[in-house]
């Protein structure tokens, strides 16, 4: 179970948000719209706020949070004219657009718990072109996890995402938040470059 702390713009989105996650078997809601802030003896697994930008005050309480290590789901209007590649510094684990639906936004929420960095593609291609993730001394800035590094590997031994997800017993939604994880922290602009600079750093054997 993901305990989840929903902050919004409005009572209006929060009430919203709430409607499309409360049935959600895998989530247990925490808090109500009257939280000025988490609760230190309790704190949620995940926290999803909504915001016009990451300038709003929500959306800055939200990158000091997840400064000190707790993963969040940021909803904004316009993901691609924000600068996202400064959130995911910042320890953000999703910055995506307010229109998705509840199965996206639990798939992003689900993905966030686990540790894995969600963007929607205008977002990742704004971040791929940011300052490249592998540091002058030629170490990789974020480590890739050991589930990533499976799926590394399998794209390499040139399987397919639907071949990826039988192999790992994973959906294949999951595969492909796996590889737009993979990309952004290896600076990758395709799958083939994510799998010569993984060889390049050792992460694949040849």
């Amino acid at each position: 179970m993901i305990r989840v702390l929903i902050k919004a713009s409005s009572r209006v989105a929060k009430a919203g948000l709430e409607s499309l996650l409360r049935s959600e078997p895998a989530l247990q809601l925490v808090g109500d719209s009257r939280d000025r802030g988490v609760d230190a003896e309790s704190p949620p697994d995940v926290l999803l706020v909504e915001a016009d930008t990451l300038a709003d005050s929500a959306a800055r309480e939200a990158v000091e949070w997840a400064g000190a290590g707790g993963p969040v789901v940021l909803l904004v209007r316009n993901p691609a004219a924000e600068p996202v590649a400064d959130a995911l510094r910042a320890g953000v684990k999703a910055v995506l657009p307010n229109r998705l639906d509840g199965p996206e936004i639990v798939a992003a929420i689900e993905a966030a718990a686990a540790g894995m960095i969600v963007l929607d593609p205008a977002s990742l291609e704004t971040v791929l072109h940011a300052p490249a993730a592998v540091a002058a001394s030629g170490t990789l800035v974020d480590e890739l996890t050991s589930r990533e590094l499976e799926v590394l590997r399998l794209v390499a031994a040139g399987l397919g995402n639907k071949q990826i997800a039988t192999r790992l017993e994973i959906s294949e939604h999951t595969v492909k938040f796996h590889i737009a994880s993979i990309m952004g922290k290896l600076g990758a602009g395709s799958r083939t470059e994510a799998v010569t600079i993984g060889i390049r750093h050792g992460l694949i054997m040849i």
